[in-house]
């Protein structure tokens, strides 16, 4: 079978549709698909009839699936005042609390031991992510 089928989340991500939208395309009949057990495929040739233009073959996936990176990471700081703390945990969590639903999860714990002056930070997600919460760790800390 030379074929290249797509599933309905694939079509959504490669047009920028929600995946409910492309489902009712679907059912609508307005995008033809082969129902498979459950689920939905679109082949690539219905796929360029629907859109009207060529579709370049997406890139085979792993064997294992998507590739996945994450980071842990503690920081420590020595000599932070409680305001300070208090302003780089704020706008850490809110970083992490504020973000689009399609992004990977980000997780923030931060503590505070006044008696040394010291904050420990703990973020745990992606690489990307974490690396924009260590700038703005920075901005902080050198104000």
């Amino acid at each position: 079978m030379n074929d290249r089928f797509y599933s309905v989340d694939q079509v959504a991500e490669h047009l920028g549709l929600h995946v409910r939208t492309v489902r009712t395309y679907v059912r609508d009949g307005r995008l033809p698909a082969v129902r498979i057990g459950k689920q939905y495929r679109i082949a690539h040739e219905d796929l360029e009839t629907f859109t009207g233009r060529p579709v370049p073959a997406a890139p085979e996936e792993p064997a294992r699936g998507r590739r996945h990176s994450e980071a842990t990471s503690v920081v420590e700081i020595d000599a932070v005042d409680r305001r300070t703390a208090d302003r780089l945990s704020t706008l850490l969590t809110s970083a992490a609390a504020h973000r689009g639903p399609g992004d990977r999860p980000l997780r923030i714990e931060t503590v505070y031991d006044p008696e040394r002056a010291r904050m420990k930070v703990v973020i745990l997600g992606g690489l990307a992510d974490t690396a924009r919460l260590f700038d703005y760790m920075e901005g902080v800390l050198d104000s």
